[in-house]
C-alpha cells in the first residue's frame, strides 16, 4: 500500500512505538488519528505531528473498547476520510507468573481482543473497497516466549495467530496484514519493567535486554511502514530473531531446554 494520502489510526500512540509510528506514517504522507488512554499524550503526539508538517488528530480511546474504536474510526472519517490503515499497537505487559482470572481477562482484552474488535469493524468496509491494511504490533514473545509472564507470552502468541488468520482469510480481498515482532525496544513499557521490584518482571526485562540489542521505537516504525508499503506480513526489527525462531521450530525440546538454562542463568545474576 502506498502510504501517501492514506488515512491511518494508531492506538497506543501517546508514547513508544505508537508515537513513533504516528510520526513515521505522517512523514510518509499519511493522515493520522492517534488514540490512547492518555488523552494528553494522544493530543501531544498529534500536535507534534502537525508541528512537523503532517496531518493528525488525537483522541482519548481505550483500544479494547468497541465504542472507543468506533470513535477513532468516526473521527478519522470526519477529519480525513475512510480508514485505510489500522495499527493495533496498544499493549500491556500484564501481571507476572500465572496471574488470576481477572489478570487474564485484562491482558487478553488489550493484547488480543482489541485487534479482533477493530477488525470486525473495519474488514467489511475494506472488503467492499478492495483495499485496507491491518498492522498488528505483537512482539518477539509471540514467536518465542516471555520469561516471567505467562499472560504476555500467550496473548502475543494469540495476536500473531490472529494476524496470520486475517492475512490468509482476507488477502484475496485486497486486505494486507503486517505483524510486527520486535525484541527489546527503548519504550516506557520496557522502562517500567526494568524498574519494578517484582523478581519475575525483572527476569523478563533481563531476558529482553540480553537476547539482542535494545533498539529505538523510531527504528521499529521505519521497518513497519516499509513493510506496509511492500505488503509484507512478518516484520522483524531485530533480524537475528529469525534465526532464533528457526532454532525453536527445528528442535522444540532442545529449544525449551535452552530456554530453561537461559532462565537459570538470568536468575543467578
Amino acid at each position: 500500500m502506498d502510504v501517501q494520502g492514506k488515512v491511518a489510526i494508531v492506538t497506543g500512540g501517546a508514547s513508544g512505538i505508537g508515537e513513533a509510528l504516528a510520526h513515521e506514517l505522517a512523514a510518509q504522507g499519511a493522515r493520522v488519528v492517534v488514540g490512547d488512554l492518555d488523552e494528553v499524550g494522544a493530543l501531544d503526539t498529534a500536535g507534534a505531528v502537525r508541528a512537523a508538517g503532517g496531518e493528525a488528530a488525537g483522541l482519548r480511546a481505550d483500544a479494547a473498547d468497541v465504542v472507543d474504536i468506533e470513535g477513532l474510526i468516526t473521527l478519522a472519517t470526519r477529519e480525513f476520510g475512510p480508514v485505510d490503515i489500522y495499527v493495533a499497537n496498544a499493549g500491556i505487559i500484564g501481571k507476572t507468573g500465572l496471574g488470576t482470572e481477572s489478570d487474564w481477562d485484562v491482558i487478553l482484552d488489550v493484547n488480543l481482543r482489541a485487534h479482533v474488535r477493530a477488525a470486525r469493524l473495519l474488514v467489511p468496509h475494506w472488503q467492499s473497497r478492495g483495499s485496507g491494511h491491518f498492522v498488528s504490533v505483537a512482539s518477539a514473545a509471540g514467536l518465542l516466549t516471555q520469561l516471567g509472564a505467562a499472560g504476555y507470552a500467550v496473548s502475543k502468541h494469540a495476536a500473531v495467530g490472529f494476524a496470520e488468520w486475517l492475512a490468509i482469510t482476507y488477502g484475496d480481498d485486497g486486505i494486507g496484514v503486517s505483524c510486527v515482532c520486535p525484541l527489546g525496544v527503548d519504550t516506557p513499557l520496557l522502562h517500567a519493567v526494568r524498574s519494578t521490584d517484582d523478581p519475575d518482571a525483572q527476569l523478563g526485562a533481563s531476558s529482553i535486554e540480553h537476547s539482542a540489542g535494545v533498539i529505538s521505537a523510531a527504528d521499529v516504525a521505519r521497518v513497519t511502514v516499509d513493510a506496509v508499503r511492500a505488503g509484507r506480513f512478518m516484520v522483524l526489527p531485530h533480524p537475528e530473531l529469525l534465526e532464533m525462531y528457526r532454532h525453536k521450530g527445528g528442535d522444540y525440546d532442545r529449544w525449551i531446554s535452552g530456554m530453561r538454562r537461559y532462565q537459570r542463568t538470568l536468575r543467578a545474576r
